[in-house]
């Protein structure tokens, strides 16, 4: 079950090139909370059942943008060692 808190992380995340400001400020004055808080809010909301199931999108997206990080790093620590 995604709480109300969830929901508008989500409608956010799903609209948030929509807003005039930047991401962060916006994520300010939409939510009432940082971005700091925000981003672990979406990366613990990536691997919930719930929000895939209310935002498959949203979670996709999400998931994609996760793992493109990981192999970038990835190849980064390849680079590096070999």
């Amino acid at each position: 079950m995604l709480s109300e808190k969830d929901i508008r992380i989500l409608d956010f995340e799903a609209s948030w090139w929509h807003f005039p400001e930047p991401k962060d400020r916006a994520i300010r004055e939409y939510l009432g909370m940082s971005s700091t808080r925000y981003y672990q809010a979406l990366r613990r909301l990536v691997d919930d059942e719930g929000a895939e199931t209310a935002y498959p999108l949203v979670i996709k997206r999400l998931r994609r943008m996760k793992k493109e990080r990981k192999d970038a790093l990835a190849r980064r620590i390849d680079n590096s060692v070999g």
